[in-house]
């Protein structure tokens, strides 16, 4: 992770609470000039798909196994609009957190490679 550039150019030692965004690292660069992120579901499906910590690992398992160039966004979910942050029933009747708009790069606080 030495030479990872992670587009974000700052760091943040606050507490939060965070969420999470499996996305390509191809996707992610076409945000790099951008204030905001966005995924492909908030136009298709009015939302961008989130997970918690624990949900990682089956999120990763269902939708994106044998995939590579994956990154880890960590989201401050505290810097997000609470009015737009939704936990809604989705895979296996589990409360999956969505974001009903674009995510601004302030709330993102970490890059990960995930090999």
């Amino acid at each position: 992770m030495d030479d990872f550039d992670d587009g974000l150019g700052k760091s943040k030692s606050i507490k939060m609470s965070k969420i999470y965004i499996i996305t390509h690292a191809d996707w992610w660069k076409k945000w790099s000039d951008s204030e905001v992120y966005e995924s492909p579901t908030l136009v298709d499906e009015s939302f961008i798909h989130l997970c918690t910590e624990a949900q990682l690992s089956g999120v990763l398992e269902r939708y994106f196994q044998g995939q590579s160039n994956l990154l880890k966004l960590h989201i401050d979910s505290t810097a997000l609009d609470s009015n737009q942050l939704k936990y809604e029933i989705a895979t296996g009747n589990d409360l999956f957190p969505h974001y009903y708009g674009q995510i601004p790069k302030a709330a993102i606080v970490e890059v990960e490679k995930i090999d």
